[in-house]
């Protein structure tokens, strides 16, 4: 019954208590731990391990501080450059600017020239076109006149045949022999 006892100790949660383990009677776990800590403590000053913690931190800390260094100068150098690229972009702005600019002046420049070159050439053109016309009426002028001369010529002609025979002619070259 003894072992039904202790199955139902074990069962409802009842802890079973051993007895605890001693290093040669004195030593207790607890005490074996912390005596390995201090001697490992202590092989580590040995060691000399803090000294070489610190100069791997202070090593680890001059290589972040040489790296901050040079982010900053690297952001220094983006910087300038970044002022150097904003004032070549003004520039270029002024630039073309000017140059927009200077267009238009010869753009107004060449628009003035061909006025002026179409008002010479209207007038040039208009000139021709008066010489050509006064040649044209002086042409008909002269062509009327020779053909007026011509039917005055015919008219005369037949006028004198008419009027005139060899009778009245004789009378006429009488009278200019007896003038002279």
């Amino acid at each position: 019954m003894a072992d039904l006892t202790s199955l139902a100790l074990l069962a409802a949660g009842a802890a079973h208590e051993a007895p605890e383990p001693m290093l040669f009677g004195v030593a207790s776990p607890g005490f074996l731990v912390a005596a390995s800590m201090g001697a490992l403590i202590l092989v580590a000053l040995m060691v000399k391990v803090p000294s070489m913690l610190t100069s791997g931190l202070d090593s680890g800390i001059a290589e972040i501080r040489k790296q901050l260094d040079e982010a900053k100068a690297l952001r220094a150098e983006a910087e300038a450059l970044r002022k150097e690229y904003a004032d070549k972009i003004a520039n270029a702005e002024k630039d073309a600017a000017a140059m927009l600019e200077h267009a238009r002046h010869e753009a107004e420049a060449i628009v003035a020239k061909a006025e002026s070159d179409t008002t010479e050439v209207i007038a040039r053109r208009e000139k021709m076109a008066s010489d050509k016309i006064e040649a044209a009426e002086r042409g008909a002028i002269a062509d009327l006149r020779n053909k007026a001369a011509d039917a005055a010529a015919v008219a005369a002609r037949g006028l004198i045949a008419a009027n005139h025979g060899a009778a009245a002619d004789k009378t006429l070259v009488d009278q200019a022999i007896g003038a002279i």
